[in-house]
């Protein structure tokens, strides 16, 4: 595949380890040397009833802060856009307490569990939330998770000439699986992209192309270790105000390549 996608950044947002918002990731990522690991705080989203904050899991708290963030940044109404959700782990810790009541001898599953183990579940949740009814992908790809996302959110944007929000997001798996499967914290992003206007955004698939590492040892291990991380050469391109060329991790001999254009070419940084 020779074809490029063309689109535009309208919104950003994140929140991992050391970035507690855009803003303060922004300046952190033109600035590496500024940035200091620390543990990611996940607000209770107030988007969210009182009551589906209590049983939100991380992953749906973090998805949710980040998209309604996202949103806010790109000026436009959560409702009137199609959804991408990526995450290489959906809801760990569900996943872990229902594998601990299949390990007892009544074996009885809770409905709310049951309920919250789909993958889809934090697209739901964020639907009904913002009563939108666009449609919805939610996706998993490993390690590629966030390059796959990334793809098949610009894929619906240049196809339907409408804006898509895309948001990754991977949480921690508690022990034992925590032991297989190690992710030593919470990353999530979201980012809002549009057919036209906003900071130029260029994909193409890359082959086997090795992915661009971040220059800062911190950054790069971060990136690394988490899948959703993976994003951090983006953030730090889409951070900066000049144009960058990088190739995101994706799947076997389906490497991202993505190029930002100039800040000066969009009417407003994202």
């Amino acid at each position: 595949m020779n074809a490029r996608l063309h689109v535009g950044v309208q919104g950003v947002a994140v929140l991992g380890p050391g970035l507690p918002d855009w803003a303060s990731a922004a300046a952190c990522l033109r600035e590496a040397s500024g940035w200091q690991r620390a543990a990611t705080a996940v607000p209770a989203p107030e988007l969210l009833p009182a009551t589906e904050r209590r049983r939100a899991g991380t992953v749906v708290k973090a998805s949710v802060a980040v998209a309604e963030a996202a949103c806010a940044a790109a000026g436009l109404a959560p409702a009137t856009l199609a959804t991408v959700f990526s995450s290489s782990t959906g809801d760990p810790a569900n996943c872990h307490a229902m594998c601990e009541a299949l390990a007892t001898p009544e074996r009885v599953v809770s409905p709310t569990r049951f309920t919250n183990s789909v993958h889809n579940v934090t697209a739901g949740i964020w639907h009904i939330a913002t009563r939108a009814m666009t449609a919805s992908t939610s996706l998993g790809a490993f390690d590629a998770s966030f390059a796959v996302g990334l793809l098949e959110a610009a894929v619906q944007c240049v196809h339907a000439k409408a804006p898509v929000l895309l948001v990754a997001c991977d949480v921690p798996y508690p022990e034992p699986l925590h032991g297989v499967r190690p992710l030593p914290d919470s990353f999530a992003l979201a980012l809002v992209l549009v057919p036209q206007g906003g900071r130029a955004l260029t994909l193409a698939l890359a082959g086997d192309a090795p992915p661009t590492r971040c220059a800062d040892a911190g950054l790069e291990a971060l990136r690394t270790q988490i899948p959703a991380a993976r994003a951090l050469p983006l953030l730090q391109a889409l951070a900066a105000r000049a144009a960058a060329s990088m190739i995101i991790e994706g799947l076997p001999m389906q490497a991202l390549s993505a190029s930002v254009g100039a800040a000066a070419d969009a009417p407003d940084e994202p």
